[in-house]
Parts: C-alpha cells; sequence; structure tokens
C-alpha cells in the first residue's frame, strides 16, 4: 500500500485527486498508475484503470490472473467492472469512498451473484495515510 500511496503522490503533484494503485503478481509490482484524468482529458483515467493498463502491457494480456491490486480509495463501480474483468484475485484498499465506493460503501459490487468472476477484498490498510492526503487536497481547494 506504501507503493500505491506514493502514486497517490505523483497525482497530487499534477492537482489531480490523489488516488495510487499497483498491480501486484508474484511479489513483484508489474503496474502502476494514479488518477489523471484532468491531464487525460480522460473521465476513465482512474488510478486502478491505469495500473490494469501498465500490468496489461507488461503481461501482454488483459486478463490478470494470479493478481493483487492495492488502491488509496474504495473502487467505484467502473474501476470495480474492471478488477472483475482483468480477473483480478483480491483489492486492499485504503480510504472508504462514502460517495460512490462501489466495494461496501454504496454498494457491494464484487458480492454480486451474476459476475462471472469472484473478486476478495481487504478494506482499510493505511486509511489514515490515504484518507489525510485526500482530505488536505481538498481543503486547499476550498
Amino acid at each position: 500500500m506504501q507503493l500505491a500511496i506514493i502514486e497517490a503522490k505523483k497525482a497530487l503533484a499534477l492537482n489531480e485527486v490523489p488516488v495510487g494503485a499497483i498491480v501486484v503478481k508474484d511479489n513483484k509490482v508489474i503496474g502502476a498508475g494514479f488518477n489523471s484524468v484532468i491531464r487525460d482529458h480522460s473521465v476513465t483515467a482512474h488510478a486502478e484503470i491505469n495500473a490494469i493498463n501498465a500490468a496489461s502491457i507488461i503481461t501482454k494480456n488483459y486478463r490478470l490472473a494470479n493478481c493483487d491490486l492495492y488502491v488509496t480509495l474504495e473502487p467505484c463501480h467502473m474501476c470495480a467492472k474492471a478488477i472483475v474483468d482483468a480477473r483480478i484475485d483480491n483489492v486492499y484498499f485504503a480510504a472508504f469512498e462514502p460517495k460512490t465506493g462501489s466495494i461496501v460503501s454504496v454498494d457491494n459490487f464484487f458480492d454480486k451473484k451474476f459476475l462471472n468472476h469472484k473478486v476478495n477484498y481487504v478494506a482499510g490498510l493505511m486509511q489514515d495515510e490515504s484518507s489525510a492526503l485526500l482530505k488536505d487536497f481538498f481543503r486547499a481547494r476550498r
């Protein structure tokens, strides 16, 4: 999660919402990403999507079986669906997102029976550090 926080700080340096993510396979980082929706002019440029895309390029496969995703903020529905479609096994997230968090906050998306892949998840890892980054970012913008 510390590496995901480093990615979030990259977003912060670009005045983007500070969210970072990494994809890990066999204890090795194979993809990293940070939120870049403003820089990239793309609503899909969330940290999770960017990390998944980076890992897919490295593995030369859009399926990321036997991989884990670490992200500093609870994924939204768009990112949760990408995680399922990429076949990521486990998601570890830091801060909860009470407005759009699809894993536990506003929905339990990974628990839906219609999904064709089961994703396990753990919430709250390094929550204080991630929450502080986000709170400081939004406080500075007000």
